[in-house]
């Protein structure tokens, strides 16, 4: 496990505290629709952190090429259709470019500075030229909104308990989620940025937002500077 992550219940659990089947359980909102909207047709995206494929898969169905990164083995065995890379995003080096890079799931908002870092150098290395970035951020009031609670129509909710700061501006952020059959919780520690910071962050590494996808900000289109 990665230092302050944490993961419990059935299956297995990756170093960043997410449990394989759950993932497996959870479903697709609108994201595939955003990230179409924002890039050309047939792209191909390189996908850091995929997980078991909840948007490589949409992606795939929409005639996008999707290679899929993941730093956990029983993650990808879930993926179908999609070339796949296992190993930690802030190492990888694939000596090729593509289209579009993705980084998903609040990643950019990693409590380790480096590892942030990383993931951003990784995505300018693997980014083409003319190419873009696609970032999802943490929604502005993601660590203080708490605890809050949401309900599926498929029937199971899910919990953010708290965001407790650990130091250095990190805070512990601990979920829950509650099916019929089964229950899991999580506990990774993830760095609020604002705007700025996070603007501040893209520029460190070489990037410049060329816009905000969502009216709430938390997808990014994001281009060489």
């Amino acid at each position: 496990m990665r230092e302050g992550y944490e993961g419990t219940g059935p299956g297995a659990i990756t170093p960043d505290g997410c449990a394989v089947e759950l993932y497996s359980r959870l479903p697709v909102r609108d994201e595939p629709d955003i990230i179409t909207a924002a890039v050309p047709a047939g792209a191909h995206i390189l996908e850091l952190g995929c997980g078991v494929g909840r948007m490589t898969h949409p992606l795939l169905e929409r005639g996008f090429t999707v290679t899929a990164v993941d730093e956990s083995a029983e993650m990808l065995d879930r993926v179908r259709g999609a070339r796949t890379v296992c190993g930690p995003i802030e190492d990888l080096e694939l000596d090729e470019t593509f289209d579009v890079v993705m980084l998903a799931s609040f990643l950019v908002h990693a409590g380790d500075e480096e590892v942030r870092r990383g993931m951003l150098r990784t995505c300018v290395r693997h980014v083409a030229e003319g190419g873009c970035v696609l970032i999802q951020r943490e929604g502005e009031d993601y660590h203080t909104d708490l605890p809050r609670e949401r309900v599926d129509p498929s029937g199971f909710t899910t919990r953010i308990l708290s965001a407790e700061p650990v130091g250095d501006g990190v805070d512990s952020v601990r979920a829950e989620y509650v099916f019929p059959d089964a229950i899991w919780t999580q506990t990774f520690r993830s760095r609020p940025l604002t705007k700025e910071q996070f603007e501040q962050a893209l520029a460190e590494a070489g990037l410049r937002v060329d816009r905000y996808l969502t009216e709430d900000g938390i997808w990014v289109r994001a281009v060489r500077r």
